[in-house]
């Protein structure tokens, strides 16, 4: 949610739409917000409701935090309330956090917001459907988050993006790479995660399993770099002869693998829905059956081993990327809903 808050604010901004954002507490995410956007840093009740009398906002959306729908009205505002949902992880999961927000979300929200995320969709308009939806999808600023000219690492390197918790498979992860480097001894592993969003017995877990695949000496972690990094890094990967591996068993959206994509770095990930949107098997990047681990190595080789093929994934991906996410067009949605809903 982070990055989605920073990008959008920034294109929003750019086009006269002034934006606000409310965390609860600090977090390592904080270390990527500059800039000219006003963020507020509090659960205080009694701080929430001066925010709203001063600023007497014409539009909230609300991340993820049904409950905080309930607590808008009561601390006084009145204006338009949006829900957004960018994914819940697997779809029982998704199902039970959406059937709890359904009280709120009849007595307190005006509209949904929603990725084009096929599971997503049809969960709210089945569990929701007198809920006014709107879908478009998220913006990713490419003139900012692009290919970087680089020195590439001598090995290839396969990288992943993502929190050490069950729904971002990092088990699948290290299978996968543990027969890659059986074929391609060569390879190197990189894994780039935040350390404060992991349970303490995941990354336990994490290390042990590590350790038992022989891989100490060949996983290099990245903790919490920041995210204006991500692209010399994604460059670096593509460069390589390397790529970035997605083993989620559920995305919401997928912003790494867009990120990556967007800097000429190929993917190769599993069908998680939300990133379906970016990848057309073999055209702009791959895919392999959820929790088919051989599927997954054989494809990963053949993108390594095809270079031409490569190169056409690697071009025809970021073209994908800076059509399907360019600011204008999320402007242009964004103005839409509003107008919809009664903000001009």
């Amino acid at each position: 949610m982070e990055t989605l808050n920073r990008q959008r604010c920034k294109v929003l901004s750019q086009d006269g739409i002034e934006c606000h954002l409310l965390y609860y507490q600090q977090g390592a995410g904080m270390q990527n917000l500059h800039g000219d956007i006003p963020v507020f840093m509090t659960s205080s009740e009694g701080d929430i409701r001066s925010l709203i009398h001063t600023h007497r906002y014409d539009a909230i959306v609300v991340a993820s935090d049904y409950q905080m729908l309930a607590k808008l009205r009561m601390l006084g505002y009145q204006g338009v309330l949006i829900y957004e949902s960018q994914g819940f992880g697997p779809h029982v999961e998704a199902a039970l956090v959406v059937s709890e927000a359904i009280p709120f979300l009849q007595r307190y929200a005006n509209a949904v917001l929603l990725p084009t995320t096929t599971h997503l969709v049809e969960l709210f308009s089945n569990m929701c459907p007198w809920l006014k939806r709107y879908v478009f999808p998220n913006v990713l600023d490419t003139s900012v988050f692009n290919y970087v000219p680089n020195t590439p690492p001598t090995n290839p390197v396969i990288a992943w993006v993502g929190r050490l918790e069950p729904n971002k498979n990092w088990r699948h992860f290290l299978d996968i790479s543990y027969w890659m480097l059986q074929n391609r001894p060569d390879l190197r592993i990189w894994m780039f995660y935040d350390d404060t969003l992991s349970q303490p017995e995941d990354k336990v877990q994490f290390e042990n399993m590590v350790t038992q695949l022989g891989m100490s000496s060949i996983v290099e972690r990245f903790n919490n770099v920041p995210h204006a990094t991500m692209p010399l890094y994604y460059s670096m990967i593509g460069d390589s002869g390397g790529y970035l591996l997605s083993t989620s068993l559920v995305e919401g959206f997928g912003y790494a693998v867009a990120e990556a994509m967007a800097c000429r770095c190929p993917v190769l990930s599993s069908d998680s829905d939300g990133v379906r949107a970016f990848i057309d098997h073999n055209v702009t990047g791959k895919f392999y059956a959820q929790g088919d681990i051989l599927q997954a190595v054989l494809e990963g080789l053949d993108l390594m081993k095809n270079v031409s093929h490569r190169e056409s994934i690697r071009q025809k991906g970021l073209t994908r990327i800076v059509d399907l996410l360019a600011p204008d067009k999320y402007v242009q949605s964004f103005r839409q809903m509003m107008n919809a809903l009664g903000v001009g």
